[in-house]
């Protein structure tokens, strides 16, 4: 006994933790529906009370009609009697227009509310450091935010709904049943307990599972992603890897599956016990009627209303601890959005900003810079030092794995150093607010993105503030050389690109990366930063674009991330990266005339293309 009571405290303490939920949610409620929601309370006072009055009308209806059985149907004595039928028949219609009008302040509700709650999903998404999207506790929060947050907020509106309305409604029976014993009330509420029980026990069951389980569950998602999307459709056929992943989803279903069907298994058998306790106690209650029925001290009214407020304050009762439970288990998962919600980026700005420099005088500079991404035990920069001269191109060349492309990522203040300082003209961009930094800058990163719009559109992203039109888009697209792609498309710089929407046209990668580059030139800003700019032309392409290049960079400074010596030979300054070092910098004369690193990737990059150009293999 004690052992039940001590689970029952621990069970009880735990909902009660979870409970503090419910005032952030019905703030979420408010927020979204504020006007919606007060007609839905309303019309939930109504409801609650409208099955107590027609209930007690009805006594006063079947003592009525007995009184005009036993006097032989006298017409006087009828009149009083149609109008309590009237009112009982008005009553229920009343009740049912108002459970229409409920249900549809519901539905207005619901959708307000889940357009609501994806919206602050998003904004926390936009605004959440890009640090947090390379850990998979962050995708965890996510995915139990997204997948659960906009139908567990509509389901705790409608909980919340249907507990207030039930609530007013057992006041009102048990108004109506204190008359005949003050025990009751006591024993309707001691009927639902075991089923209350049952549901707060295995509601956090159920959590701790799908908590227990969000990795697997997300493992799922990308079975089916690699199974369902473009992007693998060619390797998965070429490879013969269908079955392998088809494989890999089912087992890992048919466990999930499995495990959710025993635990529902043993709720099922659980609430089948709770509700035999519960019958056990109406049944004795209803032969104490009936009892004082046979022996005079009550009518044949008395007898219908007590069996029709027991059985209905019964059912209000057990709806009512269940929608309790169904709170508990909504807050519990609700839990995992404010979780989400109350997730801090780091990349901030400072409370008391310096001003952002118009033009750049001396440049940017990298001094002391280590840096390591979260959760990675090799440092990507240590101790790193670099001078960016200001209106000056700088490549910044190095093999795979050197830290170049985290260069970009720092300059873009999408992290901040562990240690040292990201100089602009002498300011730690530390001290510098986001926002206006960042217009400082235009990009294009390493794996740029396929946005499924218009040409026009694609180009445009890069500098929406500053609504630009037809001409400069066009511009941009010239000094990119995205222009000559886009003139061979059935409607130009008005036609849908991708394969998401129908009517959409595909890009090959290097006329994508043309799109994106014009998308970064469109922002006339001071910095140019290009991640492997050139990596999908051709050497024809790649010759004619770095011509308009050096036009459009005039008097701005710009980086280039590059593998392509044929690229970086034309950069005013080069600086070659191993281990997240400058181990050698100059001109491509100068680095040549060396005969460092840079020189004997120079000689070997060019030996192999006259080895291709002979027809021969490296």
């Amino acid at each position: 006994m004690q052992s039940a009571l001590g689970i029952f405290g621990t069970n009880l303490r735990k909902a009660l933790a979870q409970i503090r939920h419910m005032p952030d949610t019905l703030s979420l409620v408010w927020d979204a529906t504020r006007r919606w929601t007060l007609v839905w309370v309303v019309l939930l006072l109504v409801q609650g009370v409208l099955p107590a009055a027609t209930v007690y009308l009805a006594r006063s209806l079947i003592n009525g009609l007995q009184e005009v059985a036993l006097a032989g149907g006298d017409w006087k004595r009828m009149r009083p009697v149609l109008v309590l039928a009237a009112l009982v028949a008005a009553l229920v219609l009343a009740h049912e227009l108002l459970r229409v009008a409920a249900g549809l302040v519901r539905t207005v509700q619901s959708e307000l509310l889940r357009d609501h709650i994806s919206g602050l999903i998003h904004e926390q998404s936009v605004a959440a450091d890009l640090a947090f999207y390379e850990s998979p506790e962050f995708f965890d929060h996510l995915h139990r935010a997204r997948d659960q947050a906009g139908y567990r907020s509509v389901a705790l509106l409608e909980n919340t709904g249907s507990l207030l309305q039930n609530g007013v409604t057992l006041l009102a029976m048990a108004a109506v049943l204190v008359p005949y014993g003050w025990w009751l009330p006591v024993a309707l509420l001691t009927a639902a307990m075991p089923a209350f029980y049952v549901m707060l026990a295995f509601a956090l069951r159920e959590h701790q599972w799908r908590l227990r389980n969000t990795e697997n569950e997300r493992r799922t998602w990308y079975y089916d992603w690699v199974l369902t999307s473009k992007e693998n459709a060619a390797e998965l056929r070429l490879f013969a890897l269908g079955d392998h992943f088809r494989a890999l989803h089912r087992v890992l279903r048919q466990r999930l599956r499995d495990e959710r069907v025993a635990l529902s298994r043993r709720q099922a058998l659980s609430e089948a016990g709770a509700a035999a306790l519960g019958l056990l106690v109406t049944g004795a209650a209803l032969l104490w009627m009936v009892w004082r029925v046979l022996h005079g001290r009550g009518t044949l009214g008395d007898l219908a209303l007590f069996y029709a407020v027991f059985s209905r304050g019964q059912a209000a009762m057990r709806s009512f601890t269940e929608h309790i439970g169904q709170i508990y288990y909504n807050c519990l998962f609700l839990g995992n959005l404010f979780e989400f919600l109350d997730l801090a980026p780091r990349v901030v700005s400072p409370a008391a900003p310096r001003p952002v420099p118009a033009e750049l005088r001396d440049g940017i500079r990298f001094r002391g810079v280590s840096f390591r991404y979260p959760g990675s035990g090799n440092a990507a920069l240590s101790d790193f030092d670099v001078h960016l001269p200001a209106g000056r191109i700088v490549a910044i060349v190095g093999p795979n794995g050197a830290g170049k492309s985290t260069l970009i990522k720092l300059l873009c203040r999408l992290y901040d150093p562990d240690r040292g300082r990201i100089e602009i003209d002498g300011v730690d961009l530390r001290d510098l607010p986001v926002a206006q930094y960042r217009r400082l800058v235009t990009v294009l990163f390493q794996q740029p993105v396929q946005y499924s719009v218009t040409a026009a559109d694609n180009i445009a992203l890069g500098d929406l503030p500053a609504a630009p039109g037809a001409s400069e888009i066009e511009a941009a697209a010239g000094a990119a050389g995205a222009d000559e792609p886009i003139s061979r498309l059935p409607r130009g710089y008005d036609t849908l690109l991708g394969k998401w929407f129908a009517g959409g046209a595909e890009l090959s990668v290097g006329e994508w990366q043309r799109v994106a580059l014009a998308r970064a030139f469109l922002r006339r800003a001071p910095i140019i930063l290009l991640d492997e700019p050139t990596s999908a032309m051709d050497s024809w392409a790649e010759g004619d674009w770095l011509q308009r290049f050096r036009t459009l960079a005039e008097g701005r400074t710009a980086v280039l991330i590059t593998h392509r010596f044929t690229t970086a030979m034309h950069a005013d300054v080069i600086h070659v990266m191993q281990e997240g070092r400058i181990v050698e910098s100059g001109s491509h004369a100068e680095l040549v005339e060396r005969a460092g690193p840079y020189a004997q990737s120079w000689h070997a990059q060019m030996e192999r293309g006259q080895l291709v150009v002979q027809g021969e293999h490296p």
